[in-house]
């Protein structure tokens, strides 16, 4: 397994992290308007936050919306992701939904990756990873703890747990309760970069996480995330400031 990733012209794995910008719109205009907005501002990779779609549960009006988002977006590649509630997304729902949700979304040919939940359950799990691999899709295996920071070895675990599944890019996210946990957070990052051939992606939330959005390189972390307009996690920031950062980061390091 490569240990970077080639999505539409993208190489995420390799150089400074890829900026990942999320559209968080509640009705199809609403998400056409960011999808043309983040076009013109020339994103890396497009995150489609479908919990926070009013008709994010419905299969028939995702994929109503899913061509005209992927026209709009020519070729940024575009990330589909239902974030459930217990992860911090907008909306609750059941696993087997969710999974019919994700792979319904998978054969439609219109996305380039896409995230699963690693708490959704194995099975589940599982079923996604196949059926997104099945159509060329990569997979995002990704948790999300809103309330702390994991022990290191408790991070871990869940990257070697994603990376055993099968997924294709490996994500954990946390909420620092303290500076230690930023550092805690990164320490794995570098442990996880060293010992695992595919692409990680770690952040630490909130203000006091932001040095971990903007330091991943220095770490691993192969994505960041910031936001043109609306948030979709504390401690984003706006896209095209977080991009002169870290092109100022990339140039002298």
């Amino acid at each position: 397994m490569s240990k970077s990733l080639l999505i539409r012209g993208r190489t995420i794995g390799q150089g400074a992290p890829k900026i990942v910008v999320p559209i968080v719109g509640k009705t199809k205009d609403g998400i056409l308007s960011s999808a043309n907005r983040i076009h013109e501002m020339k994103a890396d990779i497009v995150e489609w936050r479908v919990d926070w779609f009013s008709g994010g549960c419905d299969i028939a009006s995702v994929k109503n919306v899913l061509p005209d988002l992927r026209d709009a977006l020519g070729e940024i590649p575009l990330l589909f992701t239902f974030r459930t509630a217990k992860e911090g997304g907008e909306t609750e729902l059941p696993p087997d939904s969710y999974a019919e949700l994700t792979k319904s979304a998978v054969s439609t040919g219109l996305v380039d990756l896409v995230d699963v939940e690693l708490f959704t359950g194995e099975e589940y799990v599982k079923d996604i990873l196949c059926s997104a691999h099945a159509h060329s899709v990569p997979v995002i295996a990704s948790s999300h703890d809103f309330q702390k920071t994991p022990g290191k070895e408790e991070i871990l675990s869940r990257l070697k747990k994603m990376d055993a599944l099968g997924a294709d890019i490996l994500k954990i996210a946390v909420m620092p309760l303290g500076r230690a946990d930023v550092i805690t957070l990164l320490d794995a990052t570098q442990e996880a970069d060293a010992s695992i051939d595919k692409p990680i992606v770690t952040m630490a939330m909130g203000r006091m996480g932001l040095i971990s959005r903007l330091c991943g390189e220095a770490f691993g972390s192969a994505l960041t995330f910031g936001s043109v307009g609306a948030a979709s996690a504390p401690g984003q920031i706006n896209a095209e400031d977080l991009r002169e950062i870290l092109a100022l980061i990339h140039a002298n390091s």
